[in-house]
């Protein structure tokens, strides 16, 4: 078959597949293998699929992923996010909308713990949402906060989706995790901006918790330890080159573990809360890696054409100004975003687009945390929007047109980050430059 139109029938098999409800990883494994066969054969097919799959997925690496699922799971049924919040409340309860700024500390405190962004979404939200229900706050604002709170899952370390860029580009692991700190903290401080202004105009405005005395927020401020603890133990651990990401993980998962233990409240039913942690990681980390192995496939038969090979090259004799193709590059996920998710959009297009950016000298580090600010924005847009379902699934009073409404203001604040990150490169670089190796 003619090479030249044989990616085009391929990727028109992905989106026909999914049309007809193929999972993600199938539809790219399915479209790669009927690629490769349109240019090879069926043996040189089967030749190549008796190794894809091991060598995809026996990456040391990999084996931070369920590692830092595994400590996620185990915070939050140590019930950290309820204690964070708390605390933040105690900090920021009495501005406007302050426990919707309550909320997007206590994501950002979670985040520290966990890898995913929809378990801070489902932990913050069951805790948040009905706090803020009661101060008065619009379904809108509460909801869509805590959809949006929850993207910070996926960018402040330690990040599952971080390590799933590593192993897709072969970039260091531990200099992904420390990139993703200083523009979470950016996110942060933008969404808690952005929550003042909008509340300062509705019902939440006048919807505030008394002022608490210094002493007393500083006092409270200690039932945040457990997450200081993990993050010390996890980053600081990177940061400083005592111990590599897997290590850091495997001791994260194991303080984690003690801290479920030593948490009373969680005694009754205990080995059911541990079945689950142990359940929900191998879920997640299964979909992940049968994600990469659809990927590869897929990856392989456009290697065997040399598609990412043309696009680089007719990148660099475009003759375009390289800041504006690799903005090109990023627009890309805003379409995408609106059906696949995360690890599936970053699947398909970082094998294509990876050689273009560093054919034009660019740092794979910052590439790799605006994609991941991308792939945000697809998290609380529809038709999709994960976080957005689950929030819906917590907050049932709430229509689901409401929380998309909601969440669209922080798409706003999430843009104007992207622009601000786009603009200064060194936010990103900056810590994985100095730290130790």
């Amino acid at each position: 078959m003619d090479l030249n139109l044989a990616p085009y029938i391929a990727v028109a098999m992905i989106f026909l597949l999914m049309a007809f409800g193929t999972p993600v990883f199938a539809a790219l494994a399915l479209s790669g293998a009927a690629g490769i066969i349109m240019v090879e054969d069926l043996h040189f097919l089967m030749t190549r699929l008796k190794s894809i799959s091991y060598s995809t997925t026996a990456v040391y690496t990999l084996t931070i992923i369920p590692l830092f699922i595994l400590m996620g799971s185990f915070a939050q049924h140590a019930q950290v996010g309820k204690k964070l919040f708390d605390v933040a409340s105690r900090w920021v309860g009495h501005l406007p909308g302050g426990l919707a700024m309550a909320a997007i500390l206590t994501s950002a405190g979670f985040a520290a713990t966990s890898g995913s962004s929809v378990a801070t979404a489902a932990t913050v939200g069951s805790v948040a949402i009905p706090e803020m229900k009661k101060a008065g706050y619009a379904g809108s604002l509460s909801a869509g906060a805590v959809a949006a709170g929850g993207v910070l899952g996926v960018l402040i370390p330690p990040s599952v989706l971080l390590i799933f860029y590593a192993a897709l580009t072969e970039t260091s692991a531990g200099k992904m995790l420390i990139a993703g700190f200083l523009p979470g903290l950016l996110t942060m401080v933008v969404f808690m901006i952005g929550i003042y202004f909008i509340a300062g105009r509705g019902a939440a405005r006048k919807a505030v918790s008394p002022r608490a005395p210094w002493g007393v927020a500083i006092r409270e401020t200690g039932k945040a330890w457990q997450v200081a603890v993990l993050f010390l133990v996890v980053m600081g651990g990177i940061y400083l080159g005592l111990v590599t990401p897997t290590e850091a993980g495997a001791l994260g998962a194991f303080v984690a573990f003690l801290m479920l233990l030593t948490h009373r409240a969680s005694w009754p039913g205990l080995m059911g809360r541990i079945v689950d942690s142990f359940r929900s990681t191998i879920d997640t980390t299964v979909m992940i890696l049968f994600t990469m192995i659809g990927a590869a496939i897929f990856s392989y038969f456009l290697t065997l054409i040399q598609v990412p090979n043309q696009l680089a090259e007719a990148v660099v004799q475009s003759g375009l100004q390289p800041y504006l193709i690799v903005a090109m590059l990023l627009m890309v996920f805003v379409p995408m975003g609106m059906f696949l998710d995360a690890f599936s959009m970053m699947a398909i297009t970082i094998p294509i687009m990876f050689p273009a950016v560093q054919s034009l000298g660019f740092d794979p580090i910052w590439f790799g945390i605006l994609t991941v600010k991308m792939c945000e924005i697809g998290l609380i847009t529809p038709p999709v929007g994960l976080n957005v379902y689950v929030i819906a699934g917590i907050d049932r009073e709430t229509p689901l047109p409401e929380i998309f409404k909601g969440a669209s203001w922080f798409v706003l604040m999430e843009i104007i980050t992207i622009a601000i990150l786009f603009a200064f490169p060194a936010i990103i670089t900056w810590l994985p430059r100095i730290m130790t190796s």
